[in-house]
């Protein structure tokens, strides 16, 4: 019998950590988190300090009664999950669980899952951190107070189901807020000048920067023409030639932000999928007669340290494969930018120079291999040598006229011979051209070109930039930055069109019922002052009671504001055609619409879109307008109709012809019609059939076709081509924590669940649930 029981939250972490103990080891799962809130009820009690009331997740009782009987037979239970805050909370909930049966419970941590880091873990035996709990705590009652309490605002408004995120708001602030920049710009005319000069030996291009020492500034074609014409009169020569060798140096170590990034500007992953990938590859990957390998560090760090023993290894591989001139000068140790970071662990990196992306790349999946070489050139690449170029810059005189030109060729390309770091799509490299030229030498202008433009307004953001903001706004941490975006995502307040993040008109209404009843909670420095008050918690600096009691304050004054009078005034700037009144935007079960603020009096009602000026563009359809669609019964144009349903589209040969549509109106004012029974190119998650579009009281959604058998059903969206499908269908790829086999996704009577593929040897089974866009254990 094993002497002493390993705890872990997953299932895969068991099953290499095992690999590492001997026989007085046993290793468990408690497969996530074991206890939480109430999912239909606060939770938090109000009256006595903000106490949470947990209670245990659904169908975790039976891995609870599992670990207990372990427990009580074990001398010693080790507490090993994840090193950070949330792992934190979860061995805090097992402990409580579990301490009236196991005799002394002990927490250790590791960065690493290798031999080494193991070992060291159990050799170097903890207690747990109360302050790192009660910082996860802190959070965990923070969003619950203000999902549950602000949510239910906006259902009678809107529509019930809607809801609110104390950071996830904020995050869709900032869209919003991009968004209106967008749409106010006014793009300003300026020209440029290019020139083509012949000198004894090169042709040289070069740009018009200054006249009269100045920027240059050419608002119009009057004032182009004029300069035109004096620059085709002048003589030129080179003025100065400036000659010198520029340094490069390595970015550093992937931190979580940057290793998102840059996966979703090499690859188009999103942060959730780099985030999934990555969590495999640290708890670990069969390497055959290895056994299963954690092949990188833990994934969830803003910490660029590396370890001493890993700057050896790095150090002794680019020796032996790239020689000493790619080596620096000494060890490069990289700086913390942030006052916040939390160095609890290091960067992401290899955990063994022996597993060089080549030399596993057969055991892993073509996305695994990507990450980790990624994560691998990254890392070898940071503790490589500078690269070195030459760079130039000419400058051309002819009167008051100064043209310039810059160029730089890589010399040597020590870390760049490995990885170059990609860039943002609107980054401009400069040209790559060194002239032979010397200074006062006479140049010809042999051709001269005008050209107009208009400035540019700032760019959507990517899931990239968007990332990046966050953490230089100080909002979410680097467990986070995915679940904000995905959930902005999943609720349908953002859309993403190539690549860009775009508010939707539900977005957009949530976000301005959110900013006008809550102007403080939902404000980015004071969203970005609370991730700092956790911080300090995480430190003991500050009791985290105290801190959820001052932010109760503001909240409560907000709350009970919004309570007695929410504001809910979407009135547009712009007039009722049938009675004058101001109209209001109002949201139905087929999306946004515009309606008359003089209601009952005045009933006229409207679909919209939106001008690139992000102004409200009414799109009246008058009863019996045309369509611009035949009857497929009896070939006549159909009409729009007013119904007390709502707007429809109908054949004028009523009643002889009794054909009805039910249309929604997309974001550009053209109509999508719904029609019921349509398939979509998806199948079914659960039985593999068809997909169906299908309408009820709370508007589209999608069903499996073979109800009743399947029972499967999903809100229905629209994609960039204006097709319905599914919003959720995604599977998470589940092992079981008993015997390591994938868990498959089937239906019963009581709705759908995950079972162990390995059935009938193992009869392991979890009820399962749809969370954040994905149809996961409960």
């Amino acid at each position: 019998m094993a002497k002493n029981l390993v705890i872990v939250e997953s299932p895969a972490k068991a099953k290499t950590i095992e690999k590492y103990l001997g026989k007085d080891f046993k290793v468990l799962s408690s497969v996530g988190h074991i206890i939480d809130l109430p999912p239909n009820k606060l939770g938090v009690d109000l009256e006595k300090d903000f106490e949470p009331e947990y209670e245990v997740i659904k169908g975790k009782k039976k891995i609870i009664d599992e670990l207990k009987k372990e427990a009580a037979k074990s001398e010693i239970v080790f507490l090993a999950t994840d090193p950070d805050r949330e792992g934190e909370a979860i061995g805090w909930h097992i402990s409580e669980s579990i301490k009236k049966k196991a005799p002394v419970i002990k927490r250790i941590q590791f960065n690493e899952i290798t031999k080494n880091g193991i070992l060291k873990g159990i050799n170097n035996p903890l207690e747990l951190n109360m302050n790192m709990v009660n910082a996860q705590q802190a959070r965990r009652v923070l969003d619950r107070l203000v999902g549950y309490l602000v949510s239910p605002l906006l259902w009678k408004p809107l529509r019930y189901g809607l809801s609110a995120g104390r950071v996830q708001s904020v995050a869709l602030k900032l869209i919003c807020e991009r968004e209106e920049e967008i749409e106010k710009f006014k793009p300003e005319e300026y020209w440029t000048f290019t020139g083509l000069f012949k000198s004894e030996t090169s042709e040289i291009k070069a740009k018009l920067e200054k006249i009269d020492n100045k920027k240059v500034n050419i608002s119009n074609q009057e004032q182009a023409e004029k300069v035109y014409d004096e620059l085709l009169k002048l003589d030129y020569k080179i003025s100065s030639v400036e000659r010198k060798e520029v340094k490069q140096s390595p970015p550093p170590p992937f931190i979580t932000s940057r290793l998102q990034q840059e996966a979703i500007r090499k690859f188009g992953f999103s942060g959730k999928k780099t985030m999934m990938i990555a969590q495999r590859l640290y708890e670990g990957i069969e390497l055959g007669s290895e056994g299963p390998v954690g092949l990188i560090t833990y994934m969830r760090t803003d910490s660029t340290r590396i370890s001493q023993e890993a700057l050896n290894q790095a150090e002794k591989f680019i020796l032996t494969e790239y020689g000493k001139e790619y080596l620096p000068g000494k060890k490069r140790v990289f700086k913390q930018k942030k006052d916040n970071v939390q160095d609890a662990h290091e960067a992401i990196r290899p955990t063994s120079i022996n597993h060089s992306p080549e030399k596993v790349k057969r055991f892993l999946s073509n996305e695994q291999f990507k990450i980790y070489k990624l994560i691998w050139d990254r890392f070898i690449a940071s503790q490589m040598a500078e690269a070195v170029f030459d760079q130039s810059v000419i400058s051309i005189e002819g009167g008051k006229y100064l043209f310039r030109t810059k160029g730089k060729i890589l010399k040597f390309p020590g870390f760049m011979k490995l990885y170059i770091e990609s860039k943002e799509d609107d980054t401009k490299e400069e040209d790559t051209v060194i002239y032979d030229v010397k200074e006062n030498e006479i140049v010809d202008l042999n051709k001269l070109e005008k050209k107009q433009n208009f400035t540019q307004p700032p760019p959507r953001y990517t899931e990239s930039s968007l990332i990046r903001l966050l953490e230089q706004k100080g909002i979410g941490r680097p467990s986070t930055y995915v679940s904000i975006i995905s959930t902005i995502n999943d609720r349908g307040y953002v859309k993403q069109e190539k690549k860009k993040l775009y508010p939707t008109e539900l977005g957009r209404i949530v976000n301005s019922l959110l900013n006008s009843n809550f102007p403080r909670v939902f404000d980015v420095p004071f969203t970005a002052e609370m991730e700092k008050d956790l911080d300090e918690i995480a430190e003991g600096k500050v009791d985290w009671k105290e801190i959820i009691k001052e932010f109760y304050r503001d909240f409560s004054n907000e709350l009970n504001s919004a309570k007695k009078q929410f504001v809910s005034d979407l009135t547009v700037d712009m007039n009722c055609p049938e009675c004058g009144a101001k109209l209001t935007i109002k949201y139905g079960k087929n999306g946004a619409f515009l309606a008359c603020t003089n209601y009952p009096d005045c009933k006229f009602t409207s679909d919209y879109s939106r001008g690139e000026d992000g102004k409200i563009i009414l799109v009246e359809r008058k009863n019996n307008e045309g369509a611009g669609i035949k009857c497929e019964n009896c070939g006549t144009e159909m009409v729009f109709k007013k119904s007390k349903f709502g707007d429809i589209i109908a054949c004028p040969k009523y009643p002889e012809c009794k054909n009805i549509k039910n249309f929604i109106t997309l974001d550009n004012g053209q109509i999508k019609i719904i029609t019921p029974g349509e398939k979509v190119k998806e199948k079914c998650p659960e039985c593999k059939g068809d997909l169906i579009v299908k309408t009820g009281k709370n508007g589209v959604f999608i069903a499996c076709d073979n109800y009743p058998e399947c029972k499967f059903t999903t809100n229905a969206v629209l994609n960039e081509k204006g097709e319905f499908e599914p919003k959720i269908i995604k599977v998470a790829e589940i092992e079981c924590e008993k015997c390591g086999s994938p868990m498959i996704l089937k239906k019963g009577r009581k709705g759908r669940f995950f079972a162990c593929s390995a059935f009938p040897k193992c009869k392991n089974t979890k009820a399962a649930v749809e969370k954040d866009g994905v149809i996961q254990p409960k």
